[in-house]
């Protein structure tokens, strides 16, 4: 590992297998759920994530990444530029500088008509590989923002997100590469329910080669719950969440039923993951139930190594 390296940066360039958590920021300012997460997951995982608003208005993403590095984890902070325009953005990452905070995840967001706030009004100012090409550049002191110069800002470890459900997949697929070429180091996929699917863009990934350019993580979010995996499904066009796995959980009878039921299909999925050649690891998205993505980790086999 280099100075100037981090230890999740040190073990991307090494080609190991990775394992992250995300998690999602409280709504609202206790910090303890966070400080809880990070003593949870500390040895478990290599790094945690911390979502921008993902599923409702919470905690700055910023805030929650420096509460977890103060408890001794390193977070990613995960950076989406529906809600901030280039300004507010590059801001942010001057401020994650400041607190030590060098792993960016870069993504567009969800369209905040399903569900974060829907009155809100979009910004967009840039797209995700927009955001990486300005963070790249503002790592190696040539950004330019409004004319401003910034020096000695960065480097950060910037990651993307992977849209395996998406069509055309063909254009998918192209643009995955140029996140790449923009400078993200690791890519995590949307969240994987629909393997067939998955392993036809895998196929697509590895004939090109983007694989061997980054490290790139399958995407897991356990379904728990017959009736929020179902609203889940229908509320989106993406992820597929197949029939089979809705009907899987709405038969298990009662809620704890549901839930080994959801923890067991997480596993198979990840176990058929695993046999993939090429796929460098997982991102378990832990949401409210760390003891479901530790029971997950440890069922599949998937430790900090």
């Amino acid at each position: 590992m280099t100075e100037s390296e981090t230890p999740f940066q040190a073990r991307l360039r090494s080609g190991g297998p990775i394992l992250i958590v995300e998690v999602a920021p409280p709504r609202g300012g206790d910090p303890v759920p966070l400080r809880s997460a990070a003593k949870r997951f500390e040895g478990k995982v290599h790094a945690i994530g911390l979502s921008d608003n993902r599923y409702g208005v919470g905690m700055a993403s910023l805030a929650a990444a420096a509460i977890v590095a103060a408890e001794g984890m390193e977070p990613i902070l995960h950076m989406i530029t529906r809600d901030r325009n280039r300004i507010a953005l590059i801001a942010d990452c001057l401020g994650a500088q400041a607190l030590g905070v060098r792993n960016i995840l870069c993504t567009s967001g969800t369209h905040q008509t399903l569900g974060v706030c829907s009155q809100a009004k979009s910004v967009f100012d840039v797209d995700s590989t927009q955001l990486i090409e300005a963070i790249t550049r503002l790592g190696n002191n040539v950004s330019r923002v409004h004319g401003e110069r910034f020096d000695g800002a960065g480097p950060f470890c910037l990651g993307a997100v992977a849209a395996p459900f998406a069509d055309p997949a063909e254009l998918q697929v192209m643009r995955l590469a140029k996140k790449v070429r923009a400078g993200a180091k690791f890519l995590v996929t949307q969240p994987v329910y629909d393997l067939e699917r998955f392993r036809t863009w895998w196929s697509q990934v590895t004939q090109r080669g983007i694989h061997e350019n980054t490290a790139i993580l399958a995407g897991i979010q356990p379904l728990l719950e017959a009736g929020r995996a179902k609203s889940y499904a229908e509320s989106r066009p993406v992820p597929r969440v197949p029939q089979s796995v809705l009907d899987r959980l709405s038969s298990a009878g009662n809620m704890a039923a549901e839930r080994a039921a959801g923890i067991e299909i997480t596993v198979e999925t990840i176990r058929q993951i695993s046999a993939l050649k090429g796929v460098r690891g997982f991102q378990i998205s832990a949401d409210d139930d760390a003891e479901a993505a530790l029971e997950i980790m440890e069922r599949s086999g998937l430790e900090v190594r």
